[in-house]
């Protein structure tokens, strides 16, 4: 193996042998954190474990080319390579592992995520940005394969526009674009949509971005052979290779185990990456994975004992240690020395861990005894509440739950009992229940002002426009006003957008902040999250509603999670843009918001009936920092609206309805396109002496924070909530809001209804569209009948 290694600035013998001596260092200690860490997890103190092992000496290689500034986006395996740039010791692996909630303890998800999934804080205890540049950057771990991919593009893209578009207050982002992202993937799961999409458009965009493939031959179980053409995706990607004529790919081939040509490789990527703006893909081959994949099985069962030789001989770890050797750096005894020190050191930093993380258990442990016993005391059931005691007293490593939940069928033993002691230990549960609800549900939101609103304000003689225009002219306001901000997506460039609602503005404002993306939404969304990870305001295009599902799993998985999941450490303030609803055809009908509702919780969901009202979104949402998705109505555009005078400082309060007309006899509850048929049908329902209040929602996520709907309810007793989704849609997610959290069956004289759309999707044509969503004869019918019921006299049948 060579020993020759190329490196920016020439360093004495003896320095390069302190970093090759600590670089093992780090990969021994790695090891013996994953050794450790299964026998763990066999032993039912961890719930689940899946580590680093085998990977240990590329991490360290391309941890020496990772610098200040710089993002990682990677998978589950790069524990080695956490360590090496400082970001994580191993009592902070066991702790992540035991899902310590203490985010001093576990920094990288405060027990939220499984271990392996690792991040760093961009964020200041305030929830204020911290100063990028001065640390090495990971941007938090997902766990769906290939889903840090798109992500991984956006981090790259942001020195793109850091480097290229002048304005912008960005020093604790960039130094001039010359950061590089940095994403990691096994060989496997290159085989996943979201590989080749971010693949391909980081070729395209031309990107400082180095992609490493971890390659071990396997995927779980299933050979590379099932996995990639040719088993080799370095080989199938030569198409991407650069050349003098053509942009592309700078393509690097390395093996594993191989510490001097790592290190070369490494820098070399770095250069090319940081210096031209080159996307690099590093295929690093001849890898192991000397555990297998997770603890959820063992890699016997499926490698030949030909493999698992070849294994233990090419150990990335073994090889180092043998090229330190023959080269001179250390010997044998030394090394033996060194690795038996390592070892007590990781055991006692598991010690150290798991003693932590009991610490606080045990300290409830004692108090719950001490309350069960004084119930005991003084009720009529006390031997079955002493032998809960005993239980909690005797076990010696409890969790919370069984705490908690020994308090809890405690209560069960003193119904209609009253005590002080009983009284005691019902505080104790609330208490506990706080701390709880603190540890495992906060940060699913940012704590914002999400109330402010500012109204539209007009002359005497205010200008009709096609309301396409009224965003176009807000946008403008929002470039000139927001350096920081910038749109892409399908056709949003040259030509302005497919509505007209960005015309001129690339011309305006250049390429960089006004682009044109190509048909790929999951990389749309993923350039997003990355750039607003590092401080910019992008607006990510999705031309419809529809193609939202292409992007869904990344807005659900990585998007809406990424405040949860890192409790409050790292936010991507993202604004979604698409529109939706009552167009025709099953492809472009726009209305599935019974799956975006359940599965974007942690982002906020805007359904504004017209531009006006986006126009006052977007505002509002350049001043917060949660994520969102905004649904534009897309037969609004060219729907005259009046044009306000105060365009650019419109706010439309987020979680807020409005009351469009007031009612007495029934309070009728929609959004977007529906609520316009809504608005007609109530003035038709007056022509029968039916007095309707019409309620526009405007927000689903977060949905009408101050209950106006059920101050409705109590005035006219009765609800129909309309809506173009499915059965069991958004509009069951609305009943059950206005009934369960908002307690409306109280006022209720009649069954609270829905009216929705066909379970089918649209069929074309307008007349596919009347049989297939709400029409005007169907509300005006659907309210008549509930009327009809309450007084049939006054309301005789209709049909």
């Amino acid at each position: 193996m060579q020993s020759e290694t190329q490196t920016e600035n020439s360093i004495s013998f003896d320095e390069f042998k302190s970093q090759v001596l600590e670089d093992y260092k780090i990969a021994v200690t790695s090891r013996e954190c994953s050794l450790l860490g299964r026998r763990e997890v066999l032993t039912g103190k961890a719930k689940f474990g899946i580590f680093g092992d085998g990977k240990e000496v590329p991490q360290l290689a391309m941890a020496k080319a990772f610098k200040n500034g710089d993002f990682r986006s990677g998978y589950y395996r790069d524990q080695t390579f956490m360590m090496a740039i400082g970001a994580l010791t191993p009592e902070q692996l066991f702790a992540g592992l035991y899902a310590d909630t203490n985010l001093e303890n576990e920094p990288m998800s405060a027990g939220r995520q499984m271990g392996g999934h690792f991040m760093t804080h961009s964020l200041d205890a305030n929830g204020e940005w911290k100063n990028l540049m001065e640390q090495k950057n990971s941007s938090s771990d997902i766990s769906p394969t290939a889903g840090q991919m798109p992500r991984l593009l956006g981090l790259a893209q942001a020195s793109k526009i850091y480097r290229n578009v002048d304005g912008i207050s960005a020093e604790k982002f960039t130094d001039n674009g010359n950061e590089v992202a940095w994403g990691t993937i096994g060989n496997a799961s290159t085989s996943e949509g979201h590989f080749w999409e971010t693949i391909n458009a980081a070729g395209v965009l031309q990107v400082p971005m180095v992609m490493s493939v971890w390659d071990d031959e396997y995927g779980i179980s299933v050979h590379a052979r099932h996995q990639t053409t040719k088993e080799n995706i370095s080989e199938i990607l030569k198409g991407f290779q650069r050349d003098e004529e053509h942009d592309g790919y700078e393509i690097i081939v390395v093996e594993g185990w191989n510490y001097p040509a790592l290190v070369d490789a490494y820098e070399k990527a770095s250069s090319i990456a940081r210096a031209e703006h080159c996307p690099v893909l590093i295929h690093v081959q001849q890898l192991t994975q000397p555990q297998g994949h997770s603890t959820s099985g063992s890699h016997e069962r499926y490698k030949s004992e030909d493999r698992l030789n070849w294994e233990k001989e090419h150990d990335c770890n073994v090889k180092f240690r043998e090229w330190i050797i023959e080269n001179n750096f250390s010997n044998a005894e030394d090394l033996e020395v060194m690795e038996k020190e390592i070892k007590k050191q990781v055991r006692a930093a598991k010690s150290n861990a798991w003693n932590n993380y009991l610490k606080p258990t045990l300290a409830r442990k004692k108090q719950v005894v001490e309350l069960l016993g004084k119930v005991a005391g003084n009720s009529s059931n006390g031997n079955f509440i002493n032998s809960l005691k005993e239980n909690i007293a005797n076990d010696r490593e409890p969790l919370k739950k069984d705490l908690i939940s020994a308090a809890r069928q405690t209560l069960r033993y003193t119904i209609g009992e009253s005590s002080a002691e009983k009284d005691e230990l019902l505080n104790w549960l609330s208490e506990f229940g706080e701390e709880n609800k603190g540890e495992y549900s906060s940060h699913l939101y940012i704590n914002e002002d999400t109330l402010t609103e500012v109204l539209p304000e007009y002359n005497e003689e205010a200008e009709e426009v096609d309301a396409r225009i009224i965003l176009r002219d807000n946008f403008d306001q929002i470039f000139e006003n927001h350096a920081n901000a910038l749109i892409f997506g399908e056709d949003a460039g040259e030509i302005g957008d497919v509505n007209q609602g960005l015309e001129g503005l690339q011309n305006k404002y250049g390429k960089f902040r006004v682009s044109d993306a190509g048909i790929r939404e999951a990389t749309i969304l993923g350039q997003g999250i990355g750039m607003a990870m590092r401080g910019l305001r992008p607006i990510a295009e999705i031309q419809y509603l529809d193609y939202v599902m292409y992007c869904l799993q990344g807005m659900s998985d990585d998007l809406a999670t990424l405040h949860y999941r890192t409790k409050g450490m790292q936010k991507a303030p993202l604004i979604v843009r698409t529109r939706g609803h009552r167009l025709e055809g099953i492809w472009h009908s726009g209305s599935q918001m019974a799956g975006i509702l359940n599965l974007v919780r942690g982002m906020y969901v805007l359904v504004p009936r017209n531009m006006t009202k986006a126009a006052g979104f977007y505002n509002h949402l350049l001043e917060l920092d949660t994520p969102a998705l905004v649904i534009e109505c897309l037969n609004g555009y060219r729907l005259k609206e009046k044009l306000p005078t105060n365009l650019k400082d419109i706010k439309t309060p987020i979680g807020v309805t409005e009351t469009l007309k007031e009612g007495t006899d029934i309070t009728l509850v929609s959004y977007g396109s529906t609520l316009r048929i809504v608005e007609e049908v109530a003035k038709e329902l007056s022509q029968v002496d039916i007095d309707a209040e019409v309620i526009d929602v405007q927000s689903l996520l977060p949905f009408d924070i101050n209950h106006d709907i059920v101050k409705s309810v109590q005035k006219t007793n009765r609800l129909l909530v309309i809506d173009e989704d499915v059965p069991g849609g958004a509009s069951a997610y609305i009943l059950q809001k206005v009934l369960d959290e908002q307690n409306a069956y109280r006022y209720l004289d009649s069954k609270p209804q829905t009216l929705t759309a066909k379970e089918h999707r649209p069929a074309y044509g307008t007349d596919g569209d009347y049989f297939s969503k709400p029409s005007a004869e169907d509300i005006f019918e659907k309210v008549y009948a509930i009327m009809h019921e309450t007084n049939p006299n006054k309301y005789p049948k209709l049909r």
